[in-house]
């Protein structure tokens, strides 16, 4: 049972990839849908949620694109899965409202949310960079 949306998992690797490509320029949203086999249309909520919380910076014209928006040493995977759990999801379905769901079940699985998060919080961009370079 995975813990992180296809849509975390997303921003994520998009903010890797930026961090991997954009020193001479910025990274496209075209040419990092290419890299990830999905359409732009299919990443652009999720590098606008990130460009909104200061991750990333967009930058306009026609050699336009994505850069980091700020050093790789203080970006945390917490705070990528945020931003990228603020872009509204279709597949989202509503918890039903229920004693059991709202007394035992939401209650149990905010502790467990925090202690992921501070998990999450101790992985930092440039530890995925150094990853990443070693694994290419």
């Amino acid at each position: 049972m995975p813990l992180m949306s296809r849509k975390g998992i997303l921003a994520v690797a998009a903010v890797i990839d930026i961090a991997l490509n954009s020193e001479a320029r910025p990274v496209s949203a075209k040419a990092l849908a290419s890299r990830h086999g999905l359409p732009p249309r299919h990443l652009e909520p999720v590098l606008q949620a990130l460009v909104h919380e200061g991750i990333l910076r967009g930058v306009r014209g026609p050699r336009g694109g994505y850069e980091l928006g700020r050093n790789t040493d203080s970006i945390t995977a917490n705070e990528i899965l945020r931003a990228a759990g603020t872009v509204d999801d279709a597949t989202t379905t509503r918890v039903p409202a229920s004693p059991l769901v709202g007394d035992v079940v939401l209650p149990a699985l905010a502790k467990a949310e925090v202690a992921f998060a501070a998990a999450l919080s101790t992985i930092h961009l440039d530890e995925l960079i150094r990853r990443a370079e070693k694994s290419a």
